[in-house]
């Protein structure tokens, strides 16, 4: 029952991340994501429900439209892939949580839509260097609202504390930006890093973006190394925040308490 149970999780992960498939395209085409019938991004031919099956329809057509026979690129598949993934892993650490089922569920739901929401950032970024405040907004404002339903109810000083100590480190990033002029870090990251911080809080914030600049100096440095940068390239910083984002919400506290086992 349980395998069954699982499967479905991923199952209806992977219709998600069709979805935030659509969000992407449409988001650099500037059209709605709520109306619309999806089509094909080279012929504009609308697709039926046998194209739109997440991953089966990519391997059935072999990667290619069924009407014009043009390439489809592999985020789409990978998306899916990653966005099921996501939503069964975020579903089995919450069960490890010891919480009332009610509010286990309201977690769930509120991790799976903010995995959404990063997914999204970090294709998008990757694909265009331009985090969306369309996104990065709604993100900030659903965890504000999540991180006061956490406090209000007892009003403890120190979640108060916590909550600015989450958004503090951000506050190096516009540092950076503001030295840089914009060349090593844009706005977007500064908005982003705000997001993280509310979405990890005190200190796992450290955690996320230790490992976002460790993985962002190796990829880098692999990059110039094999030739496909330059000393003055640009790299879209976006997908290793997300990145370390996800590894503290998964690792972080883990982490931070080894690391502290080592020093005490």
């Amino acid at each position: 029952m349980n395998l069954f149970f699982y499967v479905v999780i991923f199952l209806f992960g992977l219709t998600i991340g069709s979805f935030l498939n659509c969000v992407i395209y449409r988001l650099e085409k500037k059209e709605s994501f709520l109306k619309g019938r999806s089509y094909c991004p080279n012929c504009k031919h609308i697709l039926n429900w046998q194209d739109l099956i997440p991953v089966f329809s990519f391997l059935w057509l072999q990667g290619k439209c069924r009407y014009c026979r043009k390439s489809i690129s592999w985020q789409y598949p990978m998306v899916e892939l990653v966005t099921g993934l996501m939503f069964l892993l975020i579903f089995l650490a919450s069960r490890d949580l010891a919480q009332p089922d009610n509010f286990l569920l309201f977690n769930t739901v509120y991790l799976w839509i903010l995995t959404s929401l990063l997914i999204v950032i970090f294709v998008y970024d990757l694909r265009h260097y331009i985090i969306p405040d369309s996104i990065v907004y709604p993100g900030i404002i659903i965890t504000v609202l999540y991180r006061l339903f956490e406090i209000l109810p007892q009003l403890p000083l120190s979640g108060w504390s916590n909550l600015w100590l989450s958004i503090l480190p951000a506050f190096v990033l516009l540092a950076i930006i503001l030295f840089s002029g914009g060349r090593w870090m844009g706005m977007g990251d500064f908005k982003l890093a705000i997001l993280m911080g509310l979405i990890l809080s005190w200190p796992n914030i450290l955690f996320a973006l230790f490992s976002a600049f460790s993985l962002g100096a190796i990829i880098g440095i692999g990059l110039i190394a094999a030739k496909k940068k330059g000393l003055k390239s640009e790299i879209p910083f976006g997908p290793f925040l997300i990145t370390g984002t996800f590894l503290a919400i998964f690792w972080g506290q883990s982490a931070i308490d080894w690391y502290l086992g080592l020093i005490f």
